[in-house]
């Protein structure tokens, strides 16, 4: 086969995730307009240039064991990536409201009220697309180096969606409840260190962080498609 052919093969096996969750919301009856998720596929494939820089930057040497293990997997990794896509959200929802009158919409993310239910919900489908855009472009890099990682890093694919979910929750209630937004920022690196630390373990470990992935995903995936009635109001956040 050619490489052309191959690398063809890479960017839509890598794209498979985003085209699947797109025609699942469709299935749920979660409007999500096409153009608006293109654009956060966008913002999420951005995030994974701080996010190397950053982990260049902190490419230093530790040698104690545990410490380096903790180091390694859950500063270097998944602290940099969450921490970048959570700036690209931040930079994402300015935008947004600078082309937006959001203040006369039920979805109005102010930054000085609680946000309501429908815009934290959006917040999370916001994260979780801009993680599957993320992990497009991250998977399509890996794989393109060595194919036979292609399948694994499609499971990863779910656990960047779901870490992406509780980073979209937290952009837009940061400025609202900094300590709430904390929380989940801490709760989307810790499920990114824990799988990137058990999927390098050989045996059941591997195993357990795919289940840990697929299920932090469907519980992600249910929180925003859940009630869809109220889903179908305002369409614009």
């Amino acid at each position: 086969m050619s490489a052309p052919l191959i690398l063809i093969g890479i960017i839509f096996a890598a794209a498979f995730p985003l085209i699947a969750v797109y025609f699942l919301f469709r299935l749920a009856k979660y409007k999500y307009p096409l153009s608006r998720y293109l654009i956060t596929v966008l913002v999420g494939s951005a995030a994974f240039l701080p996010a190397l820089l950053l982990q260049n930057i902190l490419a230093i040497p530790v040698y104690y064991g545990r410490v380096a293990l903790f180091y390694h997997y859950f500063i270097r990794i998944a602290l940099t990536e969450e921490l970048s896509r959570l700036l690209m959200l931040f930079i994402f929802f300015w935008f947004y409201k600078r082309f937006k009158s959001l203040s006369d919409s039920n979805y109005a993310i102010d930054g000085k009220q609680p946000p309501a239910l429908e815009v934290i919900k959006i917040g999370t489908a916001a994260g979780l697309v801009s993680g599957l855009g993320f992990a497009m472009f991250e998977n399509a890099v890996y794989a393109a180096s060595n194919i036979n990682l292609l399948l694994l890093r499609l499971v990863t694919a779910a656990l960047h969606a779901a870490c992406g979910s509780r980073i979209g929750a937290a952009a837009v209630t940061f400025r609202s409840n900094p300590v709430k937004a904390a929380a989940r920022v801490l709760s989307a690196v810790a499920i990114h260190g824990i799988y990137n630390l058990m999927v390098t373990l050989p045996g059941i470990s591997s195993i357990v962080a795919v289940l840990i992935a697929l299920s932090a995903f469907t519980i992600a995936m249910i929180s925003i498609t859940g009630n869809s009635q109220s889903a179908e109001a305002p369409t614009d956040y």
